[in-house]
C-alpha cells in the first residue's frame, strides 16, 4: 500500500483534547480537526508526542485515532503515532491503526532499551513488512535518547523501508547532511530516494527547513494557528522567502505561550502542551485545556499570559 502521493505541506500533530474524565473529548477533537481542513492543512499526525500518545491507554488512542479519521473523511492523508518501547508493542498499535482506517504510520526508534542502528533498522523493516502501510520515521532524542543518522534514513529511504521522515531533534545540520545525501535541494526528485518525504518538526525554523529543501513541516503550534503555518509554506513553495520569513518571525513571538507554565510545577513538555491546550480552549476550539495526567494543567496566571500571546498575534481569545 502506498501513498497517493508524497507526504508534502503542512502536516500538523494534533492535540488530544480531554474531558473532565481524562477521556478522549472526541467533540472537541473533531471541531479542532475540522478547523486545520478548513485552514488548508495538508496532513494529520494523530498520537504524536502533541497528542499525548505516551499517555494514553491502548482504548484512548484508538479513540482518538478513530475520530481524527472519521473527521478528515479522507480530505487528507491521516498518520498515525505509533510510539512505544519495542517493536512487539509498536506492531500492536500499527496494526489497531490499520483497522482503524490510517494512512500511514509514525514511529520511532525503540527507547528504554537503547538499540544499536542496526537493530533500529532492523525495527523499522519489521514494521514496514509486517503491515504494508506507509511508514515514517520520527526523529525526537529528546525523548528517545537516540538520534537517527542521515546514513540509516538514507540507506532505508532506498530500500523503501521508509516513506520519510518527521525531524524533530532540533538538529539543523544533521538536517540539512540528510536533504544534501537525499539529493539537495535542486535534485530530490532524481536523488537516490525519490518520494520520501521529509518534514521538519521544528517551530522556530520552519522557514529555514523549507529553504533547505524540507518537503513540509510537522508544527504543534500548527494546532494554534494552522492558517499562519499554511501561509508560510505557501510563500516558501513560491520563492517569497521574505513573505516566509515575516511569517516565522510572527510565530516565533507566538511561540512564546508555551513557556508561560511555572518551572517550579511543571516540565518543559508538559508546559508546551499546555499552552497549545490553554490557546485552544481560549479560541473556543475545545472545551477544556486539561493534559493527562500526571502532567499538571496551566494555572490562571499562565492562561492569561497565554491569552495575552494570542491577542498580540492577531488571534482574538472568544471570551
Amino acid at each position: 500500500m502506498a501513498l497517493a502521493a508524497p507526504l508534502h505541506g503542512v502536516i500538523p500533530p494534533v492535540c488530544t483534547p480531554l474531558d473532565p474524565h481524562g477521556e478522549v473529548d472526541t467533540a472537541s477533537l473533531t471541531r479542532l480537526v475540522c478547523r486545520l481542513l478548513d485552514a488548508g492543512v495538508h496532513g494529520l499526525v494523530a498520537l504524536g508526542s502533541t497528542g499525548e500518545a505516551a499517555y494514553l491507554t491502548n482504548h484512548q488512542r484508538a479513540t482518538a485515532l478513530e475520530t481524527v479519521v472519521t473527521a478528515a473523511a479522507g480530505r487528507v492523508p491521516v498518520l498515525a503515532g505509533v510510539l512505544d518501547t519495542t517493536t512487539a508493542r509498536v506492531l500492536e498499535h500499527a496494526r489497531s491503526a490499520a483497522a482503524l482506517g490510517a494512512d500511514a504510520l509514525v514511529a520511532t526508534a525503540p527507547f528504554c532499551t537503547r538499540p544499536h542502528p542496526r537493530e533500529t533498522a532492523a525495527h523499522f523493516r519489521h514494521l514496514r513488512t509486517a503491515t504494508g502501510l506507509p511508514l515514517i520515521a520520527y526523529d525526537i532524542p529528546a525523548a528517545v535518547h537516540s538520534k537517527l543518522a542521515p546514513s540509516l534514513l538514507r540507506e532505508l529511504a532506498e530500500d523503501g523501508t521508509l516513506s520519510g521522515v518527521a525531524d524533530a531533534s532540533g538538529d539543523d545540520g544533521s538536517l540539512r547532511r540528510l536533504l544534501v545525501a537525499l539529493g539537495g535541494r535542486t535534485g530530490r526528485s532524481t536523488g537516490p530516494a525519490p518520494g520520501f518525504a521529509v518534514l521538519a518538526g521544528s517551530e522556530l525554523t520552519a522557514d529555514a527547513a523549507l529553504l533547505a529543501g524540507a518537503d513540509g513541516i510537522a508544527p504543534g503550534l500548527g494546532n494554534v494557528d494552522p492558517a499562519a503555518y499554511v501561509r508560510l509554506y505557501e510563500a516558501a513553495r513560491t520563492g517569497d522567502w521574505p513573505r516566509a520569513a515575516a511569517e516565522q518571525e510572527r510565530l516565533v513571538a507566538l511561540y512564546a505561550l508555551t513557556g508561560t507554565g511555572p518551572e517550579a510545577d511543571t516540565g518543559r513538555g508538559s508546559a508546551a502542551l499546555g499552552g497549545f491546550k490553554a490557546a485552544l480552549e481560549l479560541l473556543g476550539v475545545i472545551t477544556r485545556r486539561d493534559t493527562a495526567a500526571p502532567q499538571i494543567p496551566l494555572g490562571d496566571e499562565a492562561v492569561a499570559e497565554v491569552a495575552r500571546r494570542l491577542t498580540d498575534a492577531g488571534l482574538r481569545p472568544s471570551s
